[in-house]
């Protein structure tokens, strides 16, 4: 294992609150009355992007042919919209870290192992995220950042890990990857990377079976995994050591 990967929303910090908040803000604000609940913004989590996750939310809405139209010509307005309300929200300081992320990021840093984020999100998003949630000195420890602007198609396609891996300079099977998605999990492993899968309140439905791992905390002192999960990893914290174990396991069993 050379690399480490993490997806960014919903993996290192719980953001998809502040996104859905962003998106019923955006909506108001261009005047269009709609609202997105809990329960419905989960299931439209199973489409990567925001701008398809508008344009789908569209394609199901029981008005005539012109209507759609129009409002699909809105849709790069209302995300350039929510984009700005999501900053606003993120600078307050609405998104929290996952437990044992930091710790996780700074293990692998001191272990010599290439750090990098990959993320359906904008690189504004991204760079908004870790500097509110992480302190701006944290994008510093990055070795490389993609963003799904970057690619020809989102994931679950491979794109955006393979090009990951690219700028790492690294093979993909000699990378980890940590999401939190159905659509990251299949994107990674269709890479031909091990996935560790951290689903969170939002995703926790999604299928991971194709994950080499799934896990629902990295582990931190004060917020150690359950009992049932350290005694398997032997360890109440995730760590480099744990994660070189299921790389190797993983890479052995494909050969």
């Amino acid at each position: 294992m050379q690399a480490l990967i993490f997806d960014v929303d919903g993996t290192i910090a719980d953001t998809e609150e502040v996104h859905r908040q962003a998106f019923n803000a955006a909506f108001l604000e261009m005047e269009l009355w709609w609202n997105w609940g809990a329960s419905e913004y989960m299931e439209l989590l199973k489409i990567s992007g925001g701008p398809a996750r508008i344009e789908h939310y569209v394609a199901g809405l029981g008005v005539a042919a012109a209507e759609k139209r129009r409002l699909l010509g809105l849709v790069p307005g209302i995300h350039r919209v929510k984009t700005r309300i999501y900053h606003e929200l993120i600078s307050g300081g609405r998104a929290a870290a996952r437990p044992g992320v930091m710790r996780l990021i700074r293990e692998a840093r001191e272990a010599g192992l290439k750090l990098a984020l990959a993320s359906t999100s904008s690189t504004s998003n991204i760079e908004a995220l870790v500097s509110s949630s992480f302190g701006g000195k944290l994008l510093g420890d990055f070795d490389a950042i993609a963003s799904a602007d970057e690619v020809s198609h989102k994931k679950p396609a491979p794109d955006l890990y393979l090009r990951i891996a690219a700028q790492l300079r690294v093979a993909p099977a000699d990378c980890l990857v940590i999401e939190d998605s159905e659509n990251g999990v299949r994107a990674a492993k269709a890479a031909g990377m091990t996935v560790v899968a951290t689903p969170s309140r939002w995703t926790a439905t999604q299928d991971f079976s194709a994950a080499d791992q799934v896990l629902y905390s990295l582990g931190d002192p004060g917020a150690p995994l359950d009992a049932v999960t350290a005694k398997s990893l032997g360890a109440t914290e995730v760590g480099v050591g744990q994660l070189r174990a299921l790389h190797a396991a993983r890479t052995a069993h494909a050969a």
